[in-house]
């Protein structure tokens, strides 16, 4: 059998854990709908609307990324390959 000390333990961890679902259920709802708000105003200013990087300037940065890469790991790169040989 269940002790008192025991059952009041349980109420408590399970009136926690309702409470903490409710805040949490409530900041998400809070926070999404201020995310529907922030995409509806900025529907309606099109011209603010931009992406931060466009493809171009996306291709260009993979491209220099890969570029860095090769020329700071590329001896490295090279003797490691070798060995497999």
């Amino acid at each position: 059998m269940i002790s008192v000390l025991n059952q009041e333990r349980f109420l408590g961890a399970a009136l926690g854990a309702i409470f903490t679902g409710a805040v949490v259920f409530e900041q998400r709802r809070r926070i999404y709908k201020s995310i529907a708000e922030n995409e509806a105003q900025f529907a309606s200013h099109p011209q603010i609307k931009e992406p931060v990087f466009e493809k171009k300037s996306r291709l260009e940065f993979g491209h220099l990324w890969n570029r860095a890469v090769d020329l700071t790991f590329g001896t490295l790169i090279e003797s490691l390959s070798s060995r497999g040989k």
